[in-house]
């Protein structure tokens, strides 16, 4: 919900202009609070010590802007967490787990008598926040996100001062996850009466070319009297015109209460949201009162229909769609946590680029932006919640989240947990889950509810969950079930899997190196008993109509759970893309049978200098009728293309050009590897060269090493050197080798098996941009970008 055009309410990003510094976990005295000897705000109103008091110098402070993500800043440090990717925070570093924020800004005298609130989008983790040395609260979450009134405490006229201290001593899940105001920070204004906080739910029921929706509005009255009102809703197209309209006349909200009202609009000929075709619509809600808008939010929603069939899996507005997806943590190279919603918009196009349609937030609410992200892209998302419980906690977390996404068509189930080992399998389990999933149905009807199971088949969370989760096949089958024996015992429970496969690779890599922490790049069985290869498995939900899908771990490689290595590993190579977005060849096999578009790929490079006369293991992994293989020249025979599988050829190295050719419906198709130079060159291209002035927008570059002809040299790692002018921060570099332990703050990286990347993020000021890229013994290279 936002502030909509002509209306009295106003959001105000605050992301600008913050000052930073690191605190301490375990002394005061060095975490800008004094020896008390007086009052503070424990013992009286507003008197905040310290950091927390208005008049507070923090003129030494860094000065930075949100999103902010200070662990990855960091170094690493083997005794750090492995789960975090060895950064030094946590326990062991207090001097490192406390940040402190402060933001100084100024109201109009014009503001007194309407009401100001500050939304958090998150904050990992465990947050305080203080407005003028006035005590607001405290938010443990590092996911939720959360507001507090400021109503009370402010200086009309004046300057205020807002202060947020953040603890991340402690984790909250097993993988990395930042540390800061990571999300963005909104200041929103409105009148007493105002639709509420997330007041708005939108949804529709579908017959034929018509669609009845139905606008649920919640309005405080914050005032200190009755007030009487109308409401007017407006539906309008993705064009901006309006295609139904309904009001409500003469309601009423007593004093410091709050009213739901319902409007239904009937829509004829709606644009349908889907995965192809992500039409949106906005429901602008007006609210008049005495002859004036005192409100007015807009909604933005999608016309669409889901459901999940126990035999025939996911449909989508009555057609049937099989989900393609991925699990994914909010982590990238460069950034940490902290993402900036262009780069949130750069990985979902990277992920469709391969065939994936739905993405599961693994584990863990994600940011609002990226959901608008899925919307408009049309990426179908499992948004999950983070930890299971049926306490005022837990009730009020969940239900933060389902107000706050249920609006979006992009999200078609609710999980409300994720492998808790310890109860998902018994009677406790059985009746948290019962709990929560009614819960979840008493804010949301409209969608179904699944949880992540990785055990305890028969028992507890699987015997009464709506759509059954399956965290990998393997988990399964040690509890005495195939998918085919669960369906024939149960079968009226939709299956979904919410995890599979979790196979380590790392990019460009053919040969084991455990020196280096380095896996093959071959689709290969993990070496455990409960994972599998992205064949094997998308072989048995591909040919099964009755499982919906299967979102494979991961869509992106993340920092920490090194999987199978310790130090000096740092992140877990499980993506089908690298940290950077960098594909592995598995990507590739998932684009054959995700995609219709024609895929004929070859690995491994040719680049294999000692190894002449050796077999190298050659895969291609395409969808065409045929593939024949030549080494320079000579071929090495012809291979039917066997459905969802890949193709292999034994061949003795020798340099030159392997080349790989496929007929797909009568057209030919053809690829090749080439034996390159050495390194003699850089070259950089962007995704884009035209960006915004608005100090958000950004452009991804590739940092290629080539060699004298323009080949990317699939063993480079030389060091390059960025130099940046123009109106622009580089804010972030990465190569993709989970091993690296370079900074991702700065001016240089290694390229990693030939690839690195730079991120450029625009100011709000216009002109040229221009990224430069150098290296001892290379041919430099410029990138010239523009931002208006």
């Amino acid at each position: 919900m936002v502030q909509a055009a002509d209306s009295p309410r106003e959001r105000l990003l605050m992301d600008s202009d913050w000052r930073f510094a690191l605190g301490h976990a375990t002394d005061e005295t060095k975490d800008f609070t004094p020896p008390a000897d007086g009052f503070t705000d424990r013992s009286k109103t507003g008197f905040g010590n310290g950091a927390r008091a208005e008049n507070f110098d923090d003129s030494g402070w860094r000065k930075l802007d949100l999103p902010h993500d200070w662990a990855v800043e960091l170094p690493f440090s083997e005794k750090g967490s492995n789960s975090h990717g060895y950064k030094a925070i946590g326990t062991n570093f207090p001097e490192n787990s406390i940040g402190w924020y402060r933001k100084k800004f100024t109201l109009p005298a014009s503001d007194l008598g309407k009401r100001i609130s500050i939304e958090f989008g998150g904050v990992f983790r465990d947050s305080a926040v203080w407005i003028n040395g006035h005590y607001l609260g405290r938010e443990e979450s590092g996911y939720s996100s959360f507001s507090r009134n400021l109503t009370e405490f402010l200086n009309y006229g004046g300057e205020n001062v807002l202060v947020v201290r953040v603890d991340a001593s402690q984790q909250e899940g097993w993988f990395y996850e930042g540390a800061g105001i990571y999300r963005h920070v909104w200041l929103v204004k409105t009148e007493p009466l105002h639709v509420a906080e997330n007041g708005t739910f939108v949804t529709s029921e579908i017959e034929d070319n018509a669609a009845d929706v139905t606008a649920r509005t919640t309005v405080v009255n914050d005032g200190g009297k009755a007030e009487t009102f109308d409401i007017q809703q407006d539906i309008l197209d993705g064009a901006g015109k309006t295609v139904a309209t309904a009001e409500s006349k003469n309601l009423s909200v007593p004093a410091g209460e709050r009213g739901e009202f319902n409007e239904v609009l009937p829509v004829a000929n709606p644009k349908l949201w889907s995965i192809d075709t992500p039409d949106l619509h906005k429901l602008v809600t007006t609210i008049t009162s005495g002859g004036k808008i005192v409100d007015r939010t807009e909604t933005t929603f999608g016309i669409r229909s889901i459901r999940f069939d126990a035999n025939e899996g996911f449909f989508l507005n009555g057609k049937h769609v099989k989900l393609k997806g991925t699990d994914n943590h909010q982590d990238h190279a460069g950034v940490g946590a902290a993402i900036p919603d262009a780069l949130q918009v750069w990985r979902i196009e990277q992920l469709k680029k391969f065939g994936c349609n739905a993405i599961r937030c693994s584990h863990n609410p994600p940011t609002p932006e990226f959901l608008d992200a899925c919307d408009r892209l049309g990426m179908v998302v499992i948004d999950e919640n983070r930890l299971m419980g049926t306490t005022e906690y837990h009730h009020d977390h969940l239900r933060s989240l389902i107000e706050r996404d249920r609006n979006h068509p992009s999200v078609v189930l609710w999980s409300i947990g994720n492998e808790e080992w310890k109860v998902e399998g018994g009677d406790t389990g059985a009746r948290i889950a019962s709990t929560m999933q009614r819960w979840t149905k008493q804010l949301d009807p409209t969608r179904p509810v699944t949880l992540a199971i990785s055990g305890g088949w028969g028992h507890g969370f699987s015997e009464v969950i709506e759509v059954a989760g399956l965290n990998y096949l393997g988990n399964m089958k040690k509890a005495g079930f195939t998918t085919d024996q669960w369906h024939a015992h149960n079968p009226d429970q939709p299956i979904i899997g919410t995890e599979e496969c979790a196979f380590s690779q790392t990019r460009g890599i053919y040969f084991d190196d455990p020196a280096k922490c380095h896996l093959r790049a071959y689709d290969w069985h993990p070496a455990n008993d409960w994972g599998s290869d992205l064949e094997t498995a998308w072989t048995h939900y591909a040919t099964r109509p009755y499982l919906s899908g299967m979102c494979i771990w991961t869509g992106f490689d993340y920092r920490g759970e090194p999987t199978p290595f310790g130090w000096p590993a740092i992140g877990s190579p499980v993506g089908i893309l690298d940290q950077c977005g960098f594909p592995k060849d598995g990507a590739f096999y998932l684009k054959s049978w995700w995609s219709d578009e024609p895929v004929l790929h070859l690995f491994p490079h040719w680049n294999w200098q000692g190894k002449e006369g050796e077999e190298i293991s050659v895969w291609v992994h395409s969808n065409c009728d045929e593939v024949e293989l030549f080494l320079n020249g000579v071929s090495l025979g012809k291979q039917t293309v066997k459905p969802l599988h890949h193709l292999e050829w034994k061949v003795k190295y020798a340099p030159g050009k392997l080349v790989a050719k496929g007929i797909r419906k009568g057209q030919p198709f053809e690829t090749a590897r080439e034996t390159t130079g050495v390194p003699a060159a850089i070259r950089l291209s962007a995704d884009r060269s035209a960006l915004a002035a608005d100090k958000a927008d950004l452009a991804v570059v590739t940092v290629e090493v080539v060699d004298a002809e323009g080949r990317v040299v699939p063993t480079a790692g030389n060091n390059i050197a960025f130099s940046l002018t123009g109106p622009a921060a580089l804010i972030g570099v990465g190569n993709g080798d989970p091993s690296c332990h370079e900074p991702d703050k700065g001016n240089s990286r290694s390229a990693f098996n030939g690839l690195a990347q730079a991120i450029v993020q625009t100011t709000h000021e216009a002109g040229k941009i221009t990224l430069q890229a150098s290296s001892p013994n290379l041919r430099g290279a410029t990138l010239v970008l523009g931002s208006q």
